[in-house]
């Protein structure tokens, strides 16, 4: 287990680094509506990053999944929490870009059309009394599980080690207090200081960019975490650290370049700038 401060190891901190600069940027543009709809508009630079971090942490997962089977051979705990956990990933991931549905120009079913209340193929922005299953159900569960993870189970594990070997035991792990601390910080300010009502889109990045980081440098890496990594040896764990601090970069330019192109110019041109879609 790395024991490290989550700034000595690069694959902790470059989430970090990702998410002030993103905050950075919302709060250095928040004064211009045209480049703030530029990053968080549907299909804008935020929601890309999202879409490419779910995408990327699913296939951690499975990867993790199929090493863990190569090296026991049975159904476990943990087999199972891989499996399943990168199945919810990949349900968020393609959630957030709508099954892809405004790339390829892809008519929304009837039953979308009168319950979504985007009228999008996605389950989550379906209609739920005044509200929709995203804003009544599933932010608040998110917020509740969120926080049991990244602070509470973080400080009682620093008083009773047994916590973080509970947590452990069921195929899962406990990010860095520290990381977690800025994350959600980053959350807290970004509800505080931006004024757009797509605002909470910033708070979905941080996670999915904490989240990826923090589930490679455990699983993969071994910070913080009790059970052997995937690369226990420190030549390879230092190579694969550089590479994946490598990718953090190009997922970020990756979404920014898919912004300027097929995605948030469309969804510009056919949504006025001050439209009050939150979801």
């Amino acid at each position: 287990m790395v024991k490290n401060k989550w700034y000595v190891h690069p694959v902790i901190a470059v989430g970090v680094i990702i998410n002030v600069f993103v905050m950075a940027l919302a709060i250095l543009w928040k004064g211009d509506q045209a480049q703030m709809w530029r990053l968080l508009v549907e299909d804008g630079i935020v929601e890309w990053m999202q879409f490419l971090c779910f995408a990327a942490t699913s296939g951690l997962l499975a990867f993790l999944a199929v090493e863990q089977w190569q090296r026991t051979p049975k159904v476990n705990l943990q087999l199972l929490a891989f499996v399943g956990l990168s199945a919810l990933v990949a349900l968020a991931a393609l959630e957030e870009v709508s099954w892809f549905q405004r790339i390829l120009h892809i008519a929304s079913p009837e039953y979308f059309l009168t319950h979504n209340r985007q009228s999008e193929t996605n389950l989550h922005n379906l209609a739920l009394g005044k509200g929709s299953l995203h804003k009544t159900i599933l932010l608040k569960l998110i917020a509740i599980v969120g926080l049991t993870h990244n602070i509470i189970l973080p400080l009682l594990a620093r008083k009773r080690p047994g916590v973080q070997r509970f947590v452990e035991s069921f195929g899962l792990y406990l990010p860095p207090l520290s990381a977690s601390v800025i994350y959600i910080a980053l959350v807290a300010v970004s509800h505080l200081v931006v004024d757009h009502p797509r605002k909470g889109e910033l708070g979905e990045m941080f996670g999915a960019v904490h989240y990826m980081t923090t589930v490679f440098g455990a699983y993969f890496m071994g910070v913080g975490y009790g059970k052997p990594p995937v690369f226990e040896q420190p030549a390879d764990a230092r190579r694969v650290s550089t590479l994946f601090v490598m990718l953090m970069a190009f997922l970020l330019m990756t979404g920014w370049l898919l912004s300027a192109g097929a995605g948030a110019p469309q969804y510009l041109a056919s949504h006025p700038i001050t439209a009050p879609n939150t979801d």
